[in-house]
C-alpha cells in the first residue's frame, strides 16, 4: 500500500485550502467560468450537462479498508450512495454539489486520497499491472517505479499545461495488463543477461476516436535514466505538440507526423541535456520507494 510522506501531507493540505478559496470566488462571482476551468480541472472536478463530476486517484489501483470505508462515507454523505471505477483505476463521483467538493477533497487527505492531476491536459494518474507485487510472471514490482513517476509528475510545472491529457504506464511482467502500448508513454520493465533491470520505452499509443498501438522509442535504457528519459519525451511534445485541435493534439498524432525515427531523434537530442543531472535516479531511491509497499504476508 503506498503510504503518503511530510511532503504529500503538507501539499495536500495545501492544495484544499486553496481550492475552498477559489470555489468560494466562483461562486461569489469574483471568477468567471473561463478562470474556474483550469483551476478545478487541476483539482479533477468536470462540469457536465446535468451535474459536476469528480475524479478520485486510487494510485496502482490499491485501496485499503480505511480508504475504501471513507469512500463509501463520502458517497453517501456527498453523492447517490454509489461511485464508478473507471478503466484507468480511478473512482468517479457523479453528483457532488460543486459548494461541496472542497468538503470531499477535505474528507479525501484525512485518508492521504487526492484528485490532482486526474483531469485537465497534464500528466495523469500513473497505473500498473492490477497484480503487481504478486504476480508469478513479474521480472519486479513496477509499483516502486510508478510511485518514483507520481511524486516527480505532480505539480511538474513544465507539464501542467501540456497540448492534451498525457497517460503513463509501468509492466514489469512477461504478460502485459498494463496495457503499456495503449498509453502516451509505456515502461516495460525486463531484465538483461546479467539479470539486472532495464526500461524499454514505448511512446504514441492511445486509444479513443484514432488508436494508434505506441512506438518503441528506447529498446534498452538504464533504470536510474528513467526521469530524464520521460522528460525528454515530454519537453518534445510540450514543444512540437498541436494545440489548434484538440482531436489531434495527443501524442500519437505527434509521433505519426513526425515519423519514429525523427520522433526518436528529437528526443535522443532533447535528453543529451538531461542525462546525468538531478533527476538521475540511485539504487537507494529505488529501495526508499520500495519501502512504500509492503509483500503479503504469505505462509512459508
Amino acid at each position: 500500500m503506498y503510504i503518503y510522506d511530510q511532503y504529500d501531507h503538507k501539499m495536500l493540505s495545501e492544495r484544499v485550502a486553496q481550492f475552498r478559496d477559489q470555489t468560494r470566488r466562483y461562486l461569489m462571482g469574483e471568477i468567471s467560468d473561463a478562470q474556474f476551468l483550469p483551476l478545478r480541472l487541476q483539482n479533477g472536478l468536470y462540469i457536465q450537462r446535468l451535474a459536476p463530476m469528480l475524479r478520485i486517484a486510487v494510485p496502482y489501483g490499491m485501496l485499503n479498508s480505511t480508504r475504501l470505508r471513507k469512500l463509501s462515507t463520502i458517497s453517501r454523505d456527498y453523492d447517490k450512495g454509489y461511485v464508478h471505477v473507471s478503466t484507468r483505476q480511478n473512482i468517479q463521483m457523479n453528483w457532488p454539489l460543486l459548494e461541496e467538493v472542497p468538503d470531499i477533497l477535505a474528507e479525501l487527505a484525512s485518508v492521504e486520497m487526492h484528485a490532482i492531476q486526474t483531469s485537465g491536459n497534464c500528466i495523469r494518474n500513473t497505473t500498473t499491472d492490477q497484480f503487481a507485487g504478486v504476480a508469478p510472471d513479474e521480472h519486479e514490482d513496477p509499483r516502486p517505479y510508478c510511485e518514483i513517476i507520481r511524486q516527480w509528475s505532480t505539480f511538474h510545472p513544465e507539464f501542467a499545461f501540456l497540448p492534451r491529457k498525457f497517460k503513463i504506464a509501468v509492466c514489469g511482467s512477461e504478460t502485459d495488463r498494463a496495457a503499456i502500448h495503449a498509453h502516451d508513454i509505456g515502461v516495460e520493465l525486463v531484465p538483461n543477461e546479467a539479470g539486472e533491470i532495464e526500461l524499454k520505452v514505448l511512446a504514441g499509443g492511445g486509444l479513443g476516436r484514432t488508436p494508434v498501438i505506441g512506438s518503441v522509442i528506447c529498446e534498452r535504457l538504464d533504470r536510474k535514466h528513467m526521469l530524464s528519459y520521460l522528460e525528454a519525451i515530454l519537453r518534445v511534445y510540450n514543444q512540437h505538440g498541436r494545440r489548434d485541435n484538440k482531436f489531434k493534439a495527443r501524442i500519437k498524432i505527434l509521433v505519426k507526423a513526425m515519423g519514429v525515427e525523427a520522433f526518436r531523434a528529437a528526443v535522443e537530442h532533447e535528453w543529451e541535456s538531461l542525462k546525468d543531472g538531478p533527476t538521475t535516479l540511485t539504487d537507494e531511491e529505488f529501495e526508499r520507494a520500495a519501502g512504500f509497499f509492503s509483500a503479503p504476508p504469505y505462509l512459508t
